[in-house]
């Protein structure tokens, strides 16, 4: 089993950055790949941004893309978005999710991919 643990979320006013945080704790050994997705009201969850944990290569939505940076830190377990430029689209409940399958039939930008996930943390982008 694994436990992910996020907190960063906030108030920010449009134009300005946050960072969000997801520990991860128990089965980390075998960890693949580590995600970021959101969730506005009445809509759809959605993915922001992965990275690799081995490797470290990241892949973001084009929505996010020059703006937010996902990074990790494998001795701590822990996943960082840096979140800059913020906009008030960008309000949504962020969700840090974990993969250890690896499977290849599904691209992680699904969240089918992930087999773990936290409990969500509120961004809201004030104009």
């Amino acid at each position: 089993q694994v436990q992910l643990v996020e907190s960063g979320g906030g108030l920010v006013q449009a134009g300005g950055s946050l960072r969000l945080s997801c520990a991860a704790s128990g089965r980390t050994f075998s960890i693949r790949t580590m995600g970021w997705f959101r969730q506005a009201p009445g809509r759809e969850r959605e993915f922001v941004t992965h990275i690799t944990w081995s490797s470290g290569v990241p892949r973001y939505a084009d929505s996010v893309k020059g703006r937010f940076t996902i990074s990790r830190d494998n001795a701590k377990n822990t996943m960082y978005l840096q979140m800059n430029s913020l906009k008030s689209e960008d309000t949504a409940i962020y969700y840090c999710a974990l993969d250890v399958d690896g499977s290849v039939f599904i691209v992680r930008s699904n969240p089918d991919a992930y087999e773990y996930w936290g409990q969500g943390t509120r961004v809201t982008v004030s104009f």
